[in-house]
């Protein structure tokens, strides 16, 4: 398993594992961010990355990707 940052751009990744506070997982889920749910990085950009989830476009902060494992 790796960080969602660390993805390549336009490469389909396949959500393992969501990490963080209870506060921080119902946030994530709320935005599309489930496990066994599809993610694509399309840009990143010092840390904070631009992903595709359930054809919506997402930007996060470094620290809420970083808890995302793919």
């Amino acid at each position: 398993m790796l960080p969602l940052p660390v993805a390549s751009p336009g490469e389909e990744n396949v959500i393992r594992k969501i990490g963080g506070s209870a506060e921080v997982k119902k946030h994530l889920e709320d935005l599309g961010f489930v496990v066994g749910g599809t993610v694509t990085v399309l840009s990143r950009l010092g840390g904070n990355v631009i992903v595709r989830v359930k054809e919506s476009r997402i930007a996060l902060n470094e620290d809420l990707a970083k808890k995302i494992m793919i």
